[in-house]
């Protein structure tokens, strides 16, 4: 369901030995100017009436299920020069199979549909790639310069997104884990590996994404649906909603009137031609206008799906950049996730923090610590997250930066009791703001979003406040208390258990 889903046209799922492996551990600092060489094997375009197989194939279960007839086509894939997505016979094959809604238009109509030279698009989208799971070394950055990017009209580089196998990032299941120097430490990594986002789970909402991709393109043809927020920045865990952005146009829409437009015939298509297969489809009118679901066919898992949120695809990369290149990072946050939920201080519908501030509350911690553990990345590498950045560029960016070496040897024992620490007796919430994108907390400004607020963490990239859903006072003593509950109880008895009584069951969610 994402931009960064499978090849449209090849299963959406790796072999079952394949989503065992562990593939996002190695972030190697040499980085080869060519990906090797890759396999690409082209199907039928699946779509939600092949859903049981496609769920027993994900799942492993293949016994039961009828046997699949591929032609498989071996190209090799490099990058530099030419595109990643391929236009020779494994397009021609994908391209000579037909949606039976469409088998009555014309190919004229089609070409018009697909190449219009009015389109609200005029670069080739090749956003929001997944990692792939077998690899362990890093492609060079695309050459903008490619003919592929300046090529106009292409079916399969307007209309496809890059496969989740096609990507520039390592697999987070493989990414290699601190060492434990302590019991307190132990269990921050045991809770980790219990709760971090699976293969699987990530599989299950691409073969959504793919879909509804498909779909909404029969409305809106020049439109592109990514996966962002924490099922690709490296924070997820087992239980994370999926966060989807349907970009229609490069330019920004009007949230109120627009976008809601836009997401009513979202809403329509998903409680009429998709009934069967999306759950309780909800348009809710907020500042930013979602369209919340449940996927019936990928194990029930609940999206929000928004329109034209640039800002949140550009974050999802930063911050998955974050996450991958200091191997502290992944534990350390989804600990103090699962923390914040289990004392219900993590969730902003409630006036409390969103899952997203409190992502930056812990990158900002981690940057201000004596001896840094991160730096600030925008001020490292300008050129990777420059705001003005096309979409279609934005995930190749961060590929070459090598991982940060640190010389802040603190266990993540340590680091957890040094966050709580942080924000109960160091910062100053009165007159700071939680800034990642300067490595340092800075002086509130003046402005009418920043007066008068309780909590102040800076958006990134437009500069907005992620926390100004903290309105209440009483909200927030309640969010300063359980910091400097959790502070002194670790401090003292340096056991997470103190802190996060979580059973077993709750524990794999």
């Amino acid at each position: 369901m994402f931009p960064n889903s499978f090849n449209l046209g090849r299963l959406p799922f790796p072999s079952k030995h394949q989503q065992q492996s562990n593939f996002f551990n190695v972030l190697p600092v040499n980085i080869p100017p060519t990906l090797l060489s890759h396999q690409q094997t082209v199907v039928p375009p699946l779509n939600f009436r092949t859903a049981v197989l496609s769920r027993a194939l994900l799942s492993g279960n293949l016994a039961a299920t009828p046997t699949v007839t591929s032609t498989a086509t071996l190209q090799p894939m490099t990058y530099g020069n030419v595109s990643p997505v391929s236009t020779s016979g494994a397009l021609t094959s994908f391209q000579g199979r037909k949606r039976q809604s469409e088998q009555s238009v014309s190919h004229n109509v089609k070409r018009q549909r697909i190449d219009s030279q009015n389109s609200d698009t005029t670069v080739v989208n090749q956003a929001v790639p997944l990692p792939e799971e077998r690899q362990h070394s890093f492609p060079g950055p695309i050459s903008i310069q490619s003919p592929s990017f300046l090529a106009r009209g292409s079916p399969a580089l307007a209309r496809c997104v890059p496969p989740l196998r096609d990507t520039l990032f390592p697999d987070p299941t493989e990414a290699r884990l601190p060492l434990a120097k302590d019991a307190l430490s132990q269990q921050v990594l045991e809770l980790f590996q219990a709760c971090r986002q699976q293969a699987s789970d990530l599989n299950s909402k691409e073969l959504c994404r793919t879909e509804l991709q498909r779909e909404i393109q029969l409305i809106f043809p020049q439109s592109r649906l990514y996966l962002v927020g924490s099922s690709l920045n490296g924070f997820g865990t087992r239980s994370s909603d999926g966060d989807l952005c349907l970009v229609v146009k490069e330019e920004p829409v009007n949230q109120k009137t627009e976008a809601r437009r836009i997401l009513s015939s979202v809403q329509k298509l998903f409680s009429t031609k998709l009934s069967s297969y999306i759950e309780r489809p909800q348009l809710i009118r907020a500042k930013v206008p979602i369209v919340k679901f449940r996927d019936k066919v990928s194990s029930y898992v609940e999206f929000d799906l928004n329109v034209n949120n640039v800002v949140g695809i550009r974050n999802t990369f930063l911050l998955r950049t974050y996450a991958f290149i200091e191997n502290r990072v992944r534990p350390l946050v989804l600990v103090i996730k699962k923390w914040a939920n289990f004392h219900e201080i993590n969730d902003a519908s409630r006036g409390t923090l969103s899952s997203y501030s409190l992502v930056l509350m812990v990158l900002h911690y981690l940057q201000t610590l004596p001896e840094p553990i991160l730096p600030s990345l925008q001020k490292n590498y300008p050129e990777c997250f420059d705001p003005t950045m096309q979409l279609h560029l934005v995930h190749q960016a961060p590929c070459t930066i090598p991982p940060y070496i640190s010389k802040n040897g603190s266990s993540l024992g340590d680091l957890l009791i040094g966050f709580f620490k942080y924000y109960a007796t160091e910062f100053d919430w009165s007159h700071q703001m939680i800034s990642v994108r300067e490595a340092k907390a800075i002086p509130r400004p003046d402005g009418i979003e920043w007066r008068n607020k309780f909590i102040c963490v800076e958006e990134p990239f437009d500069g907005t406040n992620t926390a100004r859903a903290v309105h209440e006072k009483q909200k927030f003593d309640m969010i300063r208390g359980e910091f400097t509950q959790a502070w002194r109880v670790l401090r003292d008895k340096k056991d997470l258990k103190c802190i996060l009584p979580l059973g077993a069951d709750e524990l794999k969610r």
